[in-house]
C-alpha cells in the first residue's frame, strides 16, 4: 500500500513539477550575476515541462491530488518570481523611447504587480469553490496568458543580452516583446473577470439549487 502510494506520487508529471520549481530557484539565485543565456535556457526548459508534465497527466491517467495543487504553485513561481527579477532590470523599463517627446513604454512595475494580485485572487478563488465541490478548470483565455507569458519572459532575456553585449536590439524583438507584453496584461486582466464571473454563476446555482 505504502509502495503503491509513493509510487503515484513520484509519478512522472510530479517529478516534472518539482523540477520546475527546482529551475525556478536556480534562475533566481543566478539572475544577480547577469547570467541572461542561462536564465532564459532555465526558463524554457522548466516552462516547457509544464505543457509536458500536463499532457503526460492527461495521456497516462496519472492525476494526483499533489499535482493538481503543486502545478499551478510551479508556474506561478516561475512566471511571477521571473517577472519581479526582471523588473528589476531598469533597461526593460523603456525598450522603446521616442526621440520627440519624454513618452517610453517598457515593463512597468504596475503590470508585474497587476498579474501577481490576479494570480493570487484566482488561485484563492480556485480553492473557495473546488473545496465546495465545484469545478474550477482552467479557461482557455487563462491558457493562452501562461502561452503568452513563456513567450514573452524569453524576449525580455533576448533583450538584455543584446544590450549586455553592447549591440542594438533589434526593432522587431522591442515591438513583438512589447505587443506580447500589453496582450499578457491585457489577458491577465481580462481572464481575471473570466474567472470571477465563473464563480458567481457556480455560486448562483447551488444557491438556486438549494432553495429549490
Amino acid at each position: 500500500m505504502v509502495n503503491n502510494q509513493v509510487k503515484k506520487l513520484f509519478n512522472v508529471p510530479n517529478i516534472l513539477t518539482i523540477s520546475r520549481i527546482v529551475l525556478s530557484i536556480v534562475l533566481f539565485a543566478i539572475f544577480p550575476f547577469k547570467l541572461y543565456i542561462t536564465c532564459m535556457a532555465l526558463f524554457i526548459v522548466a516552462a516547457l515541462t509544464d505543457f509536458a508534465d500536463g499532457w503526460w497527466a492527461r495521456k497516462y491517467d496519472q492525476k494526483t491530488q499533489f499535482g493538481r495543487i503543486m502545478d499551478p504553485f510551479a508556474d506561478k513561481a516561475l512566471v511571477c518570481g521571473t517577472l519581479i527579477y526582471l523588473v528589476s532590470v531598469p533597461e526593460l523599463h523603456k525598450v522603446l523611447t521616442f526621440t520627440n517627446c519624454s513618452v517610453y513604454l517598457g515593463l512597468a512595475t504596475w503590470m508585474v504587480v497587476a498579474i501577481i494580485l490576479r494570480e493570487l485572487f484566482i488561485t484563492m478563488l480556485r480553492s473557495m469553490v473546488e473545496s465546495s465541490g465545484g469545478d474550477f478548470s482552467a479557461k482557455w483565455v487563462g491558457k493562452w496568458k501562461t502561452t503568452l507569458q513563456c513567450i514573452d519572459v524569453p524576449m525580455a532575456f533576448l533583450i538584455l543580452i543584446y544590450q549586455e553585449r553592447g549591440i542594438d536590439v533589434p526593432m522587431w524583438l522591442r515591438v513583438g516583446f512589447l505587443a506580447c507584453l500589453y496582450v499578457v496584461v491585457y489577458l491577465t486582466l481580462y481572464s481575471g473577470w473570466v474567472y470571477i464571473r465563473a464563480a458567481i454563476n457556480m455560486s448562483r446555482k447551488d444557491q438556486n439549487q438549494s432553495a429549490s
